[in-house]
């Protein structure tokens, strides 16, 4: 059954809203995500959905009434108001009609990291939405075991990130933590701490990559924290043949995560 709200005034609109804010998603440890792709995407990897909100034109489709009911016989609740409410919902201008409420999943590093686990991202101060996605999207397929940020990242939750992810936002082990923690977890685990780093003379394709290993990615701007540099076992760098100072950092991400992982193959 698809239930009807008319008032923009409703509570269950007003606190999808809110949702919409950073502040909002911390207090309330839920996100919202946009589109039917990706609620086809989350219900392929058993996220658990809260409630979906549909506006008057998304069931002009017969597949998008399919994957309602799919809704349905999950028993998730569905919400359907006008095209006007709903677009004050989310932050796209050319909206799909459909999206879902979906709660936090909150992890630690003890319980989430284990034996056979030999491949983790660090990322450190990462704070742009597009680069966290396509870091996220790219750590996925490059089959790499967890994400851990470190204090400073953007919102995972962001909307934009979420899209960038193109739902690997729902197959990656993340992991929020203090740079302390992360360190001290993993030097007990037998990783070996590799940085990106633009002052070495070690080229990244010229390393070998032992054992466990945990990939360091730095702020855009001002890349790893001298700390971490310091308690890093490796430091690497891509060379520059051009005249660019520096590569964007997702890329970066990408070529050292697939240069480490034919190692761990």
């Amino acid at each position: 059954m698809i239930n009807i709200i008319k008032s923009k005034d409703n509570d269950k609109i007003k606190y999808t809203k809110s949702l919409l804010k950073t502040k909002g998603r911390n207090k309330e440890k839920k996100f919202i995500i946009e589109g039917y792709r990706i609620l086809t995407l989350a219900l392929e990897c058993d996220a658990k959905l809260e409630y979906v909100f549909i506006n008057e034109d998304f069931e002009k489709k017969q597949d998008h009434k399919v994957l309602l009911e799919e809704l349905e016989n999950k028993n998730i609740k569905i919400y359907k108001t006008s095209n006007k409410i709903f677009s004050e919902m989310v932050d796209t201008e050319n909206t799909q009609g459909i999206l879902a409420v979906l709660r936090y999943k909150e992890r630690d590093l003890v319980n989430n990291i284990n034996q056979d686990d030999k491949f983790v991202l660090i990322l450190d101060r990462i704070q742009d939405p597009g680069n966290m996605g396509t870091i996220i999207r790219t750590a996925d397929s490059a089959g790499v075991d967890a994400i851990i940020l470190l204090k400073g990242c953007v919102d995972i939750y962001n909307p934009k990130v979420i899209r960038s992810t193109m739902g690997s936002i729902f197959d990656m082990n993340i992991i929020q933590t203090t740079q302390d923690e992360a360190v001290d977890f993993l030097k007990a685990n037998n990783f070996d701490i590799v940085s990106s780093y633009l002052h070495t003379e070690s080229y990244y394709n010229e390393t070998t990559y032992d054992g466990k290993i945990a990939l360091v990615i730095g702020n855009e701007a001002n890349g790893i924290n001298d700390e971490l540099i310091s308690k890093s076992d490796k430091l690497v760098k891509i060379p520059i043949y051009g005249n660019a100072e520096s590569l964007n950092a997702a890329i970066s991400a990408a070529i050292l995560m697939y240069e480490i992982k034919k190692y761990l193959v």
